[in-house]
């Protein structure tokens, strides 16, 4: 399914970030946002995301609108997994509880395996029961990464998703 932008406008109080914002991500696409800080990236995947009230334009995703002025499907109902810039992890659960969250009501086993399998894939298999306090920036980013693709998300939003990543993991 295809993420389309169409003429959005966003602004705070009388400050403008975004005006006349046109483009689409198709599927298997892989899109970039460049700009300088303030320049509303982050809002823009905000407003993807559910998370701000678009004032103008609209944005869908396939055949489904979203966002229009007026016009809000919730953000649980949007089916994006995303990576905040400070990760967003919750302090007072371990690594498989983070990565859980957003798999309530699926069984057991299910979220044993996909926590794994999550796990496996970010490169931090056997840190299950750690504390994100205990984990360098670098691990509490990739530990955000399996919680967004724990649901098999329709589409990820990642704002600044490698900034925290070690050296290394990025080569």
């Amino acid at each position: 399914m295809s993420l389309a932008f169409r003429n959005v406008g966003h602004s705070y109080g009388g400050h403008r970030v975004l005006s006349g914002v046109s483009l689409e991500a198709r599927p298997g696409e892989i899109l970039c946002l460049l700009g300088p800080s303030g320049s509303g990236k982050t809002t823009l995947l905000r407003l993807a995301a559910g998370l701000e009230a678009l004032q103008e334009g609209s944005i869908d995703l396939g055949d489904v609108r979203l966002a229009a002025p007026g016009r809000d499907v919730p953000p649980e109902k949007r089916s994006f997994g995303m990576v905040f810039q400070d990760h967003a992890l919750f302090p007072h659960l371990n690594v498989a509880e983070n990565i859980a969250f957003g798999l309530a009501g699926r069984p057991k086993g299910e979220i044993q395996n996909i926590v794994a399998s999550r796990l496996k894939a970010v490169g931090l298999a056997g840190f299950e029961s750690r504390y994100p306090h205990t984990l360098s920036g670098g691990q509490q980013q990739r530990v955000a990464l399996a919680r967004a693709l724990a649901p098999s998300p329709a589409a990820m939003l990642l704002d600044e998703p490698f900034a925290s990543v070690d050296v290394t993991r990025r080569r």
